[in-house]
């Protein structure tokens, strides 16, 4: 009998049951609040208005364990949702939900370091703090780096006010996966859910656009990044990317010289394209030793089977599959070196 591989699910995303009501102990608004409603039923809310509803797979790790059972993921990797960054705040308060955050998920890994890896929150707007926090994750909580946004407020991921963070990181060992938050043109997007099917590939692509041309990758060697929701636009845009790159370097290459395709195989990506078509794709363009299974459980834009579309995929051998479902996500963590 043939068992099919086990799987490491790096996009996944917790949260506490409860925390402090942040608006009323820092005396301004913006902060999100979970407020529990029913069994095993919660409503993110940001300033009376409703975020978004939650299950209790959001916050109970046995719960998750469950779900991870029947659809054989051994490990997930846990990360917070990406509202929770609170670049926007005053760093200090930021810190003190990013230590609650961590100290949290560092405690559901300690009760089940056979199910879960963590992934560290910084308060990246001010990037003194975010390296201290850094420190205190990969130090003293024993976690395998972090998750950060693909743009800090006004910087992008090139800003040189975020570069000492990522050498940091590279110095470390951190792992950093990259999830888009607060999408670029939003404000013209109310309707049809927009920011969420067009702003988060295009921020994607933005971040990893600004780490390419901003010579992130080029300073930083070691420094392993991965990308969530399988770099959004920018493989199927690399194309134009390129040609913009060489039709105009006056405008484009003025951080970096090097071709941008040239930094394929540099850092990671997620698997979460939602078609197999797509994966091919990026299979083609990277590798299988550059794409590691991600699911962004438990939210309704995520695979709600995950690994069944890599599953389902005939052509993919099984070497292929068991490197997208663990072998890749072993070595972006860290945890296992593959030639």
């Amino acid at each position: 009998m043939t068992f099919p591989p086990s799987k490491i699910d790096v996009h996944t995303h917790i949260l506490p049951k409860e925390w402090p009501d942040l608006a009323k102990k820092h005396g301004y608004g913006g902060w999100v609040k979970l407020e529990h409603h029913g069994p095993g039923c919660a409503r993110m809310m940001i300033d009376g208005k409703l975020f978004r509803e939650v299950g209790e797979n959001l916050w109970d790790p046995v719960v998750r364990m469950r779900e991870c059972d029947r659809y054989d993921v051994r490990v997930q990797v846990l990360s917070t949702v990406p509202v929770m960054f609170d670049y926007w705040a005053k760093p200090e308060h930021t810190h003190d939900l990013s230590k609650l955050i961590n100290d949290h998920i560092a405690d559901v890994v300690s009760r089940h370091p056979e199910r879960f890896i963590g992934l560290g929150t910084v308060p990246l707007q001010s990037p003194e703090l975010a390296i201290r926090e850094l420190e205190r994750c990969m130090k003293g909580l024993g976690l395998a780096g972090v998750e950060i946004g693909s743009h800090v407020n006004d910087w992008n991921l090139n800003d040189e006010h975020v570069f000492p963070f990522f050498q940091a990181a590279a110095e470390l060992g951190a792992a950093v996966f990259v999830h888009p938050w607060d999408m670029i043109g939003k404000e013209r997007m109310p309707k049809y859910w927009l920011p969420w099917l067009v702003g988060m590939p295009a921020e994607v692509s933005l971040a990893i656009c600004s780490m390419i041309f901003g010579g992130v990758f080029e300073r930083l060697p070691n420094l392993r990044v991965a990308f969530a929701h399988g770099g959004g636009a920018f493989p199927g845009t690399l194309g134009r990317i390129e040609h913009g790159f060489k039709a105009r370097p006056d405008l484009v290459a003025v951080d970096n010289t090097r071709n941008p395709r040239l930094y394929l195989g540099r850092f990671y990506f997620d698997s979460l394209t939602h078609d197999p078509v797509m994966l091919r794709y990026l299979i083609e363009l990277v590798g299988t030793n550059r794409i590691a299974l991600g699911s962004d459980y438990p939210f309704p834009l995520g695979e709600p089977e995950p690994g069944r579309m890599i599953e389902s995929m005939t052509d993919l051998s099984v070497a292929t599959k068991e490197r997208l479902f663990n072998g890749t996500a072993e070595e972006w963590l860290g945890r296992k070196q593959f030639e």
